[in-house]
Order: C-alpha cells, then structure tokens, then sequence
C-alpha cells in the first residue's frame, strides 16, 4: 500500500495571513491526488501553524516549526502499518498533476529505491516517493537532503511552489 502525506504544516508568513495559502492551494493538491490512479487510499495532511479545514485526514505535528522534516515524520508516524512506501507532496503545490503522482509510484513498482523523485527539466520537485525503509533517514530540513532516484516529467507542469499571494 503507498499512502500519500501532504504537508501543510508552515506558518506561510510570505504570502499572508489570513486565509492561509493552505487553505487557498491544499484543494487543488488533493483534487490531484484524487485522481491519481496509481494512489492507494489513505491521505494524511500534516498541519501545524495553522487550523485548515479539509476534506482528508489531518494530523498536528507539534514540532512543525522544526522544519519540515519533522512535519513529514509527523505524517509518516501516522501511516498505517500496512504502508509500504509514502508519496509526499506540498500543500502549496497547486499545479501537481497526477500522472506525475502515477508516474513516480509506477516506477518505484517496476524499479524499487527507497527515494525516488519527479524531475521536471532535470530539476528534482514533488512528488518524493519515500519506501518504508527511508523514513528512519529523514532529517529536520526534510527530504531533499536525501539521495533520490529521478523521474523524467518534462512533458507536465511542474507542481509550483507559491510563496506569495498574486
């Protein structure tokens, strides 16, 4: 089973304060997410500075101002045992679309590693698949200190990653 974690724990102090950009952005990540066809049904959204309502499971990572390595160890503890790997993305990723989500998970189940990536122009992004094995290794700064193997997703939009309100 590959769970998916969307992290959406951050204080966004760049783009403002009210609503918060998790508010605004996470329906769009989980509408991706949904349909993803390669994604086994749990979905856990990791919060932390702010309450967001949501339409999935949530979790409170207490350490969240820790980085977001301790917000994704938050969402990997609240996993069920069954999970072999999880599929992590940013809550202010509103472009994700899901055959990269596919494309990440399919090959992770044809290839194994324990990171492996979207790359998109060579440059790693979101999604992160994270076999059960890596998530020991996960540091506060979060898992792009990881070594990761890459997938090709240069024909789709990357995820975006919106600091700031337009």
């Amino acid at each position: 089973m590959i769970s998916a974690i969307v992290l959406a724990a951050g204080a966004s102090s760049r783009y403002s304060t009210w609503p918060p950009k998790q508010q605004e952005l996470l329906p769009h990540v989980l509408a991706a997410l949904r349909r993803a066809a390669s994604l086994d049904d749990v979905l856990v959204v990791v919060l932390g500075a702010h309450d967001v309502e949501v339409d999935a499971r949530t979790v409170r990572c207490p350490d969240w101002e820790r980085g977001p390595g301790a917000s994704l160890r938050c969402g990997l503890e609240a996993l069920p045992a069954s999970a072999e790997a999880a599929l992590v993305v940013l809550a202010d990723g509103p472009e994700l679309d899901p055959r990269a989500v596919d494309r990440v998970i399919e090959s992770w189940r044809r290839v194994g590693g324990e990171v492996v990536a979207a790359a998109y122009g060579g440059v790693r992004l979101h999604p992160v698949l994270l076999a059960r094995s890596a998530w020991r290794l996960v540091p506060d700064e979060g898992a792009r200190g990881l070594e990761a193997r890459l997938v090709d997703c240069d024909d789709l939009t990357p995820p975006g990653d919106v600091d700031v309100r337009r």
